[in-house]
């Protein structure tokens, strides 16, 4: 064993819940600023998830992002364009480029019997789909018709070659309707113990504020009537994920969270799994495809709790 492994020996029994406790208010916020520091080269993750908010000055109200784009139209219409350092005169230089013709060359030339070219000439569309079936050529034919002739046995084309280029017609499914969910009004619901308020759904909401995410984790320690919470694609990563293994460890209500499709590392997944261990109520847990995942293989983590084990 190397000296840097008997090293690391040492740390191997720490009780990391012990050494939290045992931490100051001040020492707390600190490490959560440090938790909050992440990687600022990660180009995976949000502009606002690569480092710690450092602003002083307090938010002049809510984004109105149509205002935003209606303001930013504005000042481009507004502001000069520089004029150019060569004045373009519509001047082309140069000679169009005219691909050269290629000649076959003489061994790649297909050359056959008489009758067979004969035979080629005459043949119609179906027949020359036949012929590419028996020949095992189903790039020529659309995949219908290459079916259809594996299963009945007999090769009966009356469509022609015409049909491969004519693409399938498949129903337009529409756009998921954005989530209406008022983030506001759930946390004072969370709260007051809504008994009324059983399911958190804030899936695909990407505008949350993350201390807004961890304002409602920690509401659901004491909440005693959701059954369900779901964070699914809310740009969520350690901080929230840290909220998460917190709520879990108090609440003894909730039985399903899903958290899929964030930006939570192994390091914030390990620590909700070990919360799920303390905790007897939770049957359902689903953690697959987050981005800021270190693995490089693209493994996910899925796990579904039904004896208080993760």
């Amino acid at each position: 064993m190397s000296s840097y492994q008997k090293e690391l020996e040492k740390y191997r029994d720490i009780d990391e819940d012990e050494i939290l406790r045992t931490l100051s208010p001040e020492e707390l916020e600190q490490l959560d600023c440090e938790l909050q520091d992440m990687d600022p080269e990660n180009m995976l993750l949000p502009a606002g998830l690569r480092q710690r908010d450092q602003t002083k000055k307090s938010p002049t109200g809510p984004l109105d992002r149509e205002a935003l784009l209606q303001y930013l139209e504005q000042q481009a219409l507004e502001v000069k364009e520089r004029d150019d350092l060569v004045p373009y005169t519509g001047e082309k230089k140069g000679k169009p480029y005219i691909q050269p013709k290629r000649e076959i060359p003489v061994q790649e030339q297909v050359t056959l019997e008489p009758e067979l070219e004969e035979a080629l000439a005459n043949a119609t569309d179906a027949e020359m789909c036949d012929i590419a079936a028996i020949l095992g050529m189903y790039t020529l034919m659309s995949n219908k018709q290459y079916y259809d002739a594996i299963c009945s046995g007999e090769i009966c084309n009356t469509e022609g070659i015409s049909s491969v280029v004519q693409p399938d017609k498949y129903k337009p499914v529409p756009d998921e309707p954005p989530n209406p969910t008022n983030i506001e009004e759930i946390l004072k619901s969370v709260r007051s113990n809504d008994k009324e308020l059983e399911e958190v759904n804030l899936n695909n909401i990407q505008d949350i504020p993350i201390p807004m995410l961890t304002e409602l984790c920690e509401a659901m320690k004491t909440n005693t009537h959701v059954r369900s919470f779901s964070l699914v694609a809310t740009r969520s990563g350690d901080p929230v994920a840290s909220a998460v293994a917190d709520m879990l460890r108090e609440n003894r209500s909730l039985q399903s969270l899903n958290i899929e499709s964030n930006f939570i590392s192994s390091t914030g997944l390990m620590a909700v799994l070990k919360a799920v261990r303390e905790n007897a109520t939770l049957t359902e847990l689903r953690v697959d495809n987050q981005v800021a995942s270190k693995r490089r293989d693209n493994t996910t983590l899925s796990s579904t709790n039904e004896n208080s084990e993760p």
